[in-house]
């Protein structure tokens, strides 16, 4: 048992309900818990002792110093954060010049130049010098960066309009706040970071050039995820 009150708080912020654990010795010697029987952490008392509700159904209390225990930690999901794309053709006169504006594709034009995009996104990517991705550039150090392990850009077809997704590695639940956090930073990083950079090239197709924007910057634009968008779509939006 802990009686450093530091040290007890370190331990409920580290072992937070619903924490998974993985017993390796446990040292009661009247009923101990098997060594590598799994189980969740309930609470953590004032005296630093994990209350522990184990898969084999019974409850004890594991306590840091006395019994040898391991943190599990939660598998990698994925959580994608879509956005509307804007995309303009620009093309060249009856003189060969370029023309000066171009204009925004429709959706079924967008989609038909899905794998141009991809390829250039894919292209940009591989300058990113981290396995994290644009999350090499969050520098908060909170629960999002803690939980986010990787962000990149991709684009996928969601019914019959192409959209622009943040497509982050996530280790454990997001809270609301972390959420709506990550959420303001994939929508920097489309306007003023990656994205900004991206749309500036122009990608060569069969009838001129395509410039491809992650951010709009009007009203209409939003970032949602997976469960907003269908809600949106089943609402009337997004369409």
């Amino acid at each position: 048992m802990y009686n450093n009150q530091n040290l007890v708080k370190r331990m409920k912020d580290q072992y937070p309900p619903g924490t998974r654990i993985r017993l390796d010795y446990m040292s009661d010697p009247y009923a101990p818990i098997a060594p590598g029987t799994e189980g969740k952490v309930d609470l953590v008392d004032d005296t630093g002792t994990l209350h522990c509700t184990f898969d084999n159904g019974r409850t004890l209390g594991v306590i840091p110093g006395e019994d040898s225990f391991s943190k599990i930690s939660p598998p990698l999901q994925t959580l994608k954060l879509y956005m509307p794309l804007t995309v303009n053709l620009f093309e060249k006169n009856e003189w060969g010049d370029w023309d000066e504006e171009g204009y925004k594709l429709n959706k079924a034009d967008v989609l038909g130049h899905e794998d141009t995009i991809i390829a250039a996104i894919t292209k940009e990517t591989r300058t990113l010098e981290s396995e994290r991705g644009l999350m090499e550039y969050y520098h908060e150090k909170d629960g999002v960066d803690q939980k986010v392990k990787s962000l990149f850009f991709t684009v996928e077809q969601v019914g019959n309009r192409l959209m622009g997704v943040a497509e982050c590695r996530v280790q454990g639940d997001l809270t609301a706040l972390e959420l709506d956090l990550l959420k303001d930073y994939a929508a920097g990083q489309a306007s003023d970071g990656f994205g900004e950079g991206f749309e500036q090239r122009p990608l060569k197709v069969d009838d001129g050039e395509i410039y491809v924007s992650l951010w709009s910057g009007d009203n209409s634009w939003s970032i949602m995820t997976q469960d907003e968008l269908e809600q949106g779509q089943q609402m009337g939006g997004m369409q």
